[in-house]
C-alpha cells in the first residue's frame, strides 16, 4: 500500500539543505506495525521503518505487506525506510517496495560507493532521498565520494567499530566520526547523523553523547527508542553563554561596543554567531509545531 496517502494531506518538512537541519530519526521495526502509529507520534522529526537488522531473514519478504491500519490517517513526520543492504538477498525487492510505497526516502546500510548510491537513486522514485549508512571500513574510506552521491551521511558507529576491531569508546572513534563530518561538508550536504546510543534508559549518557556529536559538528542523532528523543535533543541545544558571545560579536559587528573576550571579529566569528542564532531560532520554530528537525 503506498504508505505516503497516509496524512498525505497534510505539508510534511522538507530538507532544507541549508546546513543548519537538525534531525533526530527514530527507527521502529518493520515486523511491528502495532507500534508505527505511536513512533509517528513520539516527537521526532522522521521515522525509519526498519527491514534490516531487526527483521529476522524468515520474515523479511512478510514485513513489506505493511497494511494500511497501521499507519495514521494524520502524521507530520518525515516517513523513511532501511532497506537491506547491497548485495543482499532482499535489497532489490526493498527498494522496489520503497518506490511503490511513496515514503520519503531510504536509509541504506554499509554503503561502500557512490557506485551503489547512483544505482540505488535510479531505481528510486522521482525526490525520494537517500541517506548513506557509514557502517564498514570500505564505506569510511570512500566518505567523500559517497557524500557527494547521497543526500546526507549518517554514521553507523556500533558495525563500523565492529569492522575495524576498535573499541567503541568515543577516544577511538574520535577520527572516524570527524572524517564523516568533513566529507558531508566537502560535499555541502546536511550535517551528518550520529549513530545510536547503546542506552535507551540512562538519559544523561545520551544527552552526554548527543553533546559530544554535536560538539563535532554532527546535525542530529539517530534513535531507537522514543526514551531517546529529549536527551538528544538537550545534547543538541543551544547553552545560554553560547548565545550571549553570538549577541555580543553581533552587536560589536553592527557598532556597539564589543564585549567578546580576546577574539578578533573576523568573518568566521561573525558567521559562527549568526549560525548560532539560526540554530535557536530554528529550534523555537520547531518546538512551536512539535517537530524535532528536518532530516
Amino acid at each position: 500500500m503506498p504508505i505516503h496517502e497516509c496524512g498525505s494531506q497534510h505539508q510534511m518538512p522538507r530538507w532544507r539543505g541549508n546546513g543548519m537541519d537538525l534531525s533526530f530519526p527514530l527507527f521502529v521495526s518493520a515486523a511491528r506495525p502495532d507500534a508505527f502509529a505511536a513512533a509517528c507520534r513520539a516527537g521526532s522529526d522522521t521515522v525509519v521503518i526498519d527491514l534490516e537488522d531487526s527483521v529476522p531473514a524468515d520474515s523479511k519478504a512478510a514485513v513489506r505487506r505493511i497494511p494500511q491500519s497501521a499507519m495514521p490517517q494524520e502524521r507530520s513526520v518525515l516517513l523513511f525506510l532501511r532497506v537491506n543492504g547491497v548485495g543482499t538477498l532482499w535489497h532489490r525487492d526493498d527498494v522496489a517496495f520503497a518506490r511503490m510505497s511513496g515514503v520519503e526516502g531510504v536509509f541504506l546500510p554499509k554503503s561502500e560507493s557512490a557506485a551503489q548510491i547512483n544505482k540505488l537513486r535510479a531505481a528510486l522514485g522521482p525526490g525520494q532521498k537517500i541517506v548513506a549508512l557509514i557502517e564498514t571500513v570500505k564505506g569510511l574510506s570512500r566518505a567523500e565520494e559517497i557524500a557527494e552521491a547521497a543526500d546526507r551521511l549518517a554514521f553507523g558507529s556500533i558495525d563500523l567499530s565492529e569492522d575495524l576491531g576498535c573499541a567503541h569508546t568515543r577516544l577511538a572513534l574520535l577520527p572516524l566520526r570527524s572524517r564523516i563530518v568533513q566529507a558531508a561538508r566537502l560535499a555541502e550536504r546536511p550535517p551528518p547523523l550520529d549513530g545510536v546510543s547503546v542506552t535507551v534508559t540512562d538519559a544523561a549518557a545520551i544527552a552526554d553523547d548527543a553533546m559530544h556529536a554535536c560538539e563535532l559538528g554532527f546535525g542530529g542523532k539517530c534513535l531507537i527508542h522514543p526514551r531517546q528523543l529529549v536527551p538528544a535533543q538537550t545534547g543538541f541545544s543551544i547553552v545560554p553563554q553560547d548565545l550571549d558571545w553570538a549577541r555580543n560579536a553581533l552587536a560589536a559587528e553592527d557598532g556597539a561596543p564589543p564585549d567578546v573576550a580576546d577574539e578578533m571579529l573576523r568573518s568566521p566569528v561573525v558567521a559562527r554567531a549568526k549560525r548560532l542564532f539560526l540554530r535557536a531560532q530554528t529550534r523555537l520554530a520547531q518546538a512551536s509545531t512539535g517537530n524535532a528537525g528536518d532530516a
